[in-house]
C-alpha cells in the first residue's frame, strides 16, 4: 500500500497519541529500562500535540486509513540546545509495525524540506538512544548527552545532535 505524508489536522490527535505510545512501548526497550519506557509512555492528552501551532509544521504518514508515523519541526529552535542551531526537529515517531520500511526517512525528509524552505540553515534535535543511528544516517552529528525526566522522577539519557543545511 502507498505511503503518503500530509500535514496533520486536529482530528488526528487521538491516533497520534496512540501511535506515540505504541512507538515508545514497542521500540524504546532496546535502549531504556522498563521503568524508563513506562515513565516516557505516561498518559498523554490527544489535544496536547502542537498540530495547530503556527510555530510548528506537523505531519503524519499514512498507509490507507492507518497512521504509521508522525513528526514535527520548528523553524525557530527553543533555547535548550547547547549547540548553535536555527531550527529543530522535535519528533519523528514510527509505528512498531512500520519500522525499517522508510517511513521515518520519508517523514524526516518532509520536515527537512520544510525547514529549508523556511530559511533554516541548521537543525538540532534531542534523539532517544534508540534513534541516534537513524539521525546519523540523516547526516546529524552528536553534540552531547543530556539527562531528562520522563515522568515521576524517572530519568533517561538523550543525545543532542546537529545538522548543517547550508
Amino acid at each position: 500500500m502507498t505511503l503518503s505524508i500530509r500535514e496533520a489536522v486536529t482530528a488526528d490527535g487521538s491516533a497520534i497519541r496512540d501511535l506515540h505510545l505504541a512507538s515508545i512501548e514497542g521500540l524504546a526497550g532496546s535502549a531504556y529500562t522498563d521503568a524508563q519506557v513506562d515513565a516516557w509512555a505516561h498518559e498523554r492528552d490527544p489535544d496536547g500535540y502542537p498540530i495547530d501551532s503556527p510555530q510548528t509544521y506537523f505531519v503524519v504518514a499514512e498507509r490507507g486509513d492507518s497512521l504509521v508515523g508522525f513528526g514535527w519541526t520548528k523553524p525557530d529552535a527553543d533555547d535548550y540546545f547547547e549547540c548553535d542551531v536555527d531550527g529543530e526537529i522535535t519528533a519523528v515517531y514510527v509505528s512498531p509495525d512500520a519500522t525499517r520500511e522508510g517511513v521515518g526517512s520519508r517523514i524526516y525528509a518532509e520536515l527537512e524540506r520544510y525547514a529549508r524552505e523556511a530559511g533554516v540553515n541548521s537543525l538540532g534535535l534531542w534523539a532517544s538512544l534508540n534513534a541516534v543511528t537513524f539521525y546519523e544516517a540523516q547526516d546529524y552529528n552528536r553534540v552531547t548527552r543530556h539527562t531528562l525526566e520522563f515522568s515521576d522522577g524517572v530519568e533517561g539519557d538523550v543525545v543532542e545532535m546537529r545538522k548543517s543545511l547550508s
